[in-house]
């Protein structure tokens, strides 16, 4: 097995889409990133203001990804915008300390600040 890969982990060729309900469309046009909550500020992005790289430079980077589910894919390829670029642009309130991320279908999930 791959050092690279964890313990119960196996490696997939593919990169399996897990959803909770049906994948809704991707609509650039409609698409935007709000961020609320405990910050000075409220404040929301469209999709092409944050492709178009003049708001937060893009960055490109390869890495591994292991899901939770148990596999694990090597060496993607994933373009965007670092967290920390937009987190330098965002005045949190004392006490914050993880993001929760709203998505379709009324999934949230939590993520430690210190992990993004």
């Amino acid at each position: 097995m791959n050092d690279r890969v964890p313990p119960g982990q196996h490696l997939v060729s593919g990169f399996p889409v897990l959803h909770v309900g049906p994948v809704p469309p991707f609509d650039p046009k409609t698409w935007c990133l709000r961020v609320f909550g405990l910050v000075e500020e409220e404040r929301s992005y469209t999709y092409a203001e944050l492709m178009a790289g003049t708001l937060f430079p893009l960055t490109t980077v390869q890495t591994d990804f292991h899901c939770v589910t148990t596999w694990s894919k090597l060496d993607n390829i994933w373009e965007g915008i670092k967290f920390t670029d937009l987190l330098a642009h965002v005045r949190l309130q004392p006490g914050a300390r993880y993001v929760m991320a709203h998505c379709v279908h009324g999934y949230t999930t939590n993520i430690p600040l210190a992990d993004l």
